[in-house]
């Protein structure tokens, strides 16, 4: 090593050295924290119908009549250099968008980039209807030009500050904590930018994002579903169309789970994992999708599978909220994640 050194010295001088010692330093840099380094990103829709509607508009500058294309689902994805692991699809809830796993409120890192630097190529996605996968305006229109009755109207609703908070169970009532609640709350004003109206309830029947998700899992050749709150029985719904592409499903307090005296088949040969933050038992919301979500997993356990329901507070991570993938200790979160998909693909 002595005679190498030298010989640099001697062929380069002081500036090869220099070169050397910097690359040396970038090789040993923390990779969540160094450089970000993409081998590509974009994105791209999946999905997605063309209808003609002959209420586009009431403005008289633009056409009411013409072809639109509805239901389909925007994919943003980077994916790292040297990628080995599956790629994760991260999945929205209701009243917000992919934004959900972006930087967080109060400017952390958020988990998109978190799984990204962990080798994982990351594909975030906006609900059909929802932030950049456009909606069908045509009922509203059709109302106002007098074409349809009131009670036509779609059912589009949003979730006020005061309500959220106890949805997400920053506390039971606004603006009171729980104790030692690891949402950031001081960045609260900021969360409240990312709630947008939600069309869930005006969707074709079946939600036109559940195929989309089948569509892009098989395209991915394996991608880990990784879902939260109203979307999390989504995963679940695309193994009941078609399991394939399906690498492992993360189920975050979903809104529900698939019947634990239901078909249980495609959900057998998937490793599954449904988590939960704090103070569920608190609440008259979430504490019986908490009881339906572990008859599920251990009906299917039962069965066959490997569906494991967990409390963060069981695995030494307190004070989650709904919101986990933005408290505060939500990287202590992701790296227990990590190392659950690890130990499960």
């Amino acid at each position: 090593m002595r005679n190498d050194w030298t010989r640099l010295m001697r062929a380069g001088g002081a500036i090869t050295v220099a070169a050397l010692l910097f690359a040396l330093q970038g090789c040993a840099q923390n990779p969540m924290t160094g450089p970000l380094s993409l081998e590509r990103q974009g994105s791209f829709f999946v999905g997605g119908r063309n209808v003609h509607s002959d209420a586009l508009s009431v403005l008289p500058q633009y056409a009411p009549a013409g072809t639109i294309t509805i239901d389909q689902m925007y994919v943003r994805y980077q994916v790292p250099v040297g990628a080995s692991k599956p790629p994760i699809t991260l999945i929205h809830g209701c009243c917000l968008t992919g934004k959900t796993w972006e930087t967080t409120p109060d400017g952390r890192m958020g988990w998109d980039e978190y799984f990204l630097r962990a080798g994982h190529p990351v594909y975030v996605i906006d609900q059909a209807w929802r932030g950049r996968s456009a909606a069908n305006i045509s009922a509203i229109n059709s109302t106002q030009q007098g074409k349809a009755p009131v009670g036509k109207l779609p059912p589009v609703f949003a979730a006020s500050h005061e309500s959220a908070w106890a949805i997400f169970r920053f506390g039971a009532d606004y603006p009171k904590l729980y104790p030692g609640m690891q949402f950031p709350v001081h960045a609260a004003p900021e969360f409240w930018k990312q709630m947008v109206p939600d069309w869930a309830q005006s969707l074709p029947v079946p939600n036109p994002t559940v195929p989309a998700l089948s569509e892009l899992a098989i395209q991915l050749d394996g991608t880990i579903l990784m879902s939260h709150s109203q979307s999390g029985v989504y995963p679940f719904q695309v193994a009941a169309l078609n399991t394939k592409g399906i690498a492992a499903i993360v189920s975050i307090e979903p809104g529900t789970c698939p019947s634990a005296t239901g078909d249980l088949k495609p959900y057998l040969k998937i490793p599954t994992l449904i988590l939960w933050g704090d103070y569920v038992d608190l609440s008259s919301r979430w504490s019986p999708r908490l009881k339906s979500c572990k008859a599920f997993a251990e009906a299917a356990t039962k069965a066959g599978g490997n569906v494991q329901n967990v409390m963060l507070n069981d695995v030494g991570l307190p004070g989650a909220s709904h919101m986990l993938m933005q408290d505060l200790h939500s990287h202590k979160i992701a790296d227990w994640l990590l190392a659950w998909i690890a130990r499960n693909r």
